[in-house]
């Protein structure tokens, strides 16, 4: 092993802890803040073109090579740099392995993994091996063993790690954060959020075959996709930061939303209306925290519905909904019986980052400019060879609920022992900071 990578678990958690302060307040030179950051893309389906969209509007951001399975993808992809930047990206596609080439270059950075579920750990893990430093779209690891697997090859390598959760830079979730570090919600006690949006398109394909998603669906049970709710209430939380998750358990309904769908779609006939799917169409997941908190996930992806986070905090001074958007505080001379707008609230505690960054975030295509501001912290932490503030521990912690929660599905509704990705450190860990650009 070479001297780079003789990293003990205690300081390198110690330096990350380290270099994330230094990130907040944004330390690095006019030179540094000048340079390119050479940047490789795996996956540039819809997903990943829409990430390569709004990585386009920062100027350091030189993609060199992108990587997809199908050609025409990528060269799609490749042609939208060289229309964008005058450059044009080396291409690499047509096989299941071909990023491993991609992660052979020497002249890349930081890669972007857009991919589907299955391949974001192994790839990750492949990236900071290679030297460079993931960002890797959520969740970062659907299995236990690749959720330490990122950790500890984090540690040995001395290379961070981020998973692209947009949702923790939703205007109202940053505000929130900015509200709850000011107390104005009293000591936060219960969170309660989900990820229900009616996804029943993305399970077959016109052809009549299941896709990636569907074939998720159809062999697994538990919540799938559980980042979206689960990361803005742990950085509420301060989760791996100040507490920890200690437990889960989770159940779910019984599976009736694919059979369904598969029978107005293609006919009650066809194969996909007739067989069996192990996905229930609503999943619930309790969590509890080493002090005492409780938090509530959902997933329903199955049914029909609006889209809808939830996002609810209950604090000892009062009441946040995200459903409806509104606020209720206790304060003198005002009953907290009432729901009242929170716009008002979410201008007086507007977030640091929002405030400073909100007009070049309204020109991003990517949920409301909140992806704008995540690839901001995300290239100022390549930069400077530091922690963003969604660290490896987060990815490991928020994406391991996927293989716990089934666990527990599994076990009939059995109360599950959460890792602890952090080795102890969330006991001395800060909490996020509220910082700005």
């Amino acid at each position: 092993m070479n001297a780079r990578c003789r990293v003990t678990r205690r300081s390198f958690l110690k330096t990350s802890m380290v270099a994330t302060a230094a990130l907040a307040v944004g330390r690095a030179s006019a030179a540094d803040k000048a340079r390119p950051i050479r940047l490789g893309m795996i996956g540039v389906g819809s997903r990943g073109s829409s990430l390569l969209g709004n990585l386009l509007m920062f100027p350091e951001a030189d993609v060199r090579a992108v990587c997809d399975l199908l050609p025409d993808r990528a060269q799609s992809a490749a042609s939208k740099i060289e229309q964008q930047t005058g450059r044009r990206a080396e291409v690499y596609a047509g096989s299941d392995l071909i990023w491993k080439k991609l992660l052979e270059r020497a002249d890349l950075d930081a890669v972007i993994i857009a991919t589907p579920w299955d391949w974001h750990g192994r790839m990750a893990i492949a990236a900071m091996r290679a030297g460079m430093y993931p960002g890797v779209e959520v969740p970062a690891a659907v299995t236990l063993r690749d959720c330490w697997d990122l950790v500890h090859t984090s540690e040995k390598t001395g290379i961070p790690c981020t998973m692209l959760e947009n949702v923790c830079y939703f205007q109202r979730v940053l505000t929130l954060l900015r509200m709850v570090r000011e107390g104005v919600f009293g000591d936060v006690l219960h969170c309660e959020a989900g990820y229900q949006h009616d996804c029943r398109s993305l399970m077959f394909d016109a052809a009549g075959k299941l896709t990636w998603r569907g074939q998720h669906s159809a062999t697994m049970n538990g919540n799938l996709y559980p980042t979206h709710a689960v990361g803005p209430v742990a950085q509420w939380m301060n989760i791996n930061r100040g507490d920890r998750f200690v437990s889960l358990v989770s159940m779910s309904t019984p599976a009736r939303g694919m059979q369904l769908y598969a029978a107005e779609k293609f006919g009650p006939d066809h194969e996909l209306a007739r067989r069996d799917y192990t996905q229930g169409d609503l999943n619930t997941t309790l969590l509890k925290t080493a002090s005492g908190l409780t938090v509530t996930l959902y997933y329903n992806i199955l049914s029909p519905r609006p889209y809808d986070l939830i996002q609810r905090m209950q604090g000892t001074k009062g009441i946040y909904l995200g459903t409806n958007n509104s606020i209720s505080l206790e304060q003198a001379g005002k009953s907290s019986d009432q729901w009242e707008p929170f716009e008002p609230y979410q201008q007086k505690y507007a977030h640091p980052l929002w405030q400073a960054l909100a007009a070049d975030a309204a020109k991003s295509s990517g949920h409301e400019g909140a992806e704008y501001l995540m690839f901001h912290d995300f290239l100022k932490a390549v930069r400077n060879k530091a922690a963003a503030p969604q660290t490896v521990t987060d990815a490991a912690t928020w994406s391991a609920i996927v293989p716990l929660s089934m666990e527990s599905v599994a076990r009939h509704g059995k109360l599950i022992a959460f890792p602890d990705f952090s080795g102890g450190q969330w006991k001395k860990a800060p909490p996020l900071p509220i910082y700005g650009a």
